[in-house]
């Protein structure tokens, strides 16, 4: 229970028995420079993973397309068998060239292999939860995801997939995605200077739908505000432990993953979700990415 607590609290998933901890991990970090083979460490690597877990930490977020398979690869030796209330959450849609690129791949051809190498380099029989990653770098693009998800929805038929969520998405393509099967969970780009989504946030809160972050500290262009750093001397923590902590207060169905590849950033970033930010520094952080949206 006090891990629990000192986790952020629990969501559950809607229309599931599946319980997290609202402070996760994010694995993209565990591969090479650029997302792309093996870290320098794998023994350190797999140090991070089950330092996680022993936090108590129980919602992994990943990829077969990091790597490529070198994080799944890298799970599956740090943790399988793997402890009942882990979990894993992964996303297909992408693939990567070898020139470290990143190339949609969603025909259903490429939607069944995706699954199957999460099965295979996970060592699992059935995925918990697999994201449809849509969009471009940049965000997400309008367009029809009905052929992406109508094969995932058949493979969570066959027992294959448990959950379904959508990354990268609009609220348009929610609403068409909800119409093939459930959604569970919601995974776009936001933190405090990015705040495009704040209405769709809102949005999903009423439906009891989470929300998960990425890049919640930047990403690979990190955060940088005078404000944040002012608020984190207020609160004798750290920038990113703030961007952390503003996440969790934002709204009760925001999940966060953050990523990295070193224990000591790793209790860092889990130590956020015990910082309690006063309405006073909480009004001066939502100015860094006020949107006309947010109220």
């Amino acid at each position: 229970m006090t891990k629990q607590l000192s986790l952020g609290g629990s969501f559950t998933l809607p229309g599931t028995s599946t319980t997290v901890n609202r402070m996760g991990y994010g694995a993209m970090q565990l591969a090479g420079p650029q997302v792309f083979g093996p870290p320098r460490d794998v023994d350190a690597a797999v140090a991070v993973l089950r330092e996680a877990l022993a936090a108590g930490v129980n919602h992994i977020d990943t990829s077969d397309f990091y790597g490529p398979h070198v994080t799944n690869q890298i799970i599956k030796r740090a943790l399988h068998p793997y402890p009942d209330d882990l979990v894993i959450v992964t996303k297909v849609g992408a693939r990567r060239g070898e020139d470290k690129s990143w190339i949609p791949a969603r025909s259903p051809q490429e939607i069944v292999s995706a699954v199957h190498d999460n099965l295979r380099n996970l060592a699992l029989d059935t995925l918990e939860v697999v994201n449809l990653r849509m969009g471009g770098m940049m965000g997400p693009e309008e367009g029809s995801i009905e052929e992406p998800l109508t094969a995932l929805a058949e493979l969570k038929r066959q027992g294959l997939i448990r959950h379904l969520g959508l990354s990268n998405v609009s609220p348009k393509q929610l609403t068409e995605a909800q119409a093939i099967t459930e959604i569970v969970c919601i995974q776009n780009l936001y933190n405090v200077a990015h705040r495009h989504d704040d209405a769709f946030i809102t949005d999903l809160a009423a439906q009891g739908v989470p929300y998960v972050p990425f890049f919640p500290l930047g990403g690979f262009t990190p955060l940088q505000s005078s404000i944040l750093d002012s608020a984190a001397a207020s609160l004798h923590a750290t920038p990113m432990q703030v961007a952390l902590a503003w996440l969790l207060q934002r709204s009760p169905n925001v999940l966060l993953i953050p990523g990295t590849s070193s224990v000591s950033h790793l209790r860092e970033n889990l130590a956020a979700a015990t910082l309690q930010i006063p309405s006073q520094t909480l009004a001066a952080l939502d100015s860094i990415g006020a949107s006309p949206l947010r109220h």
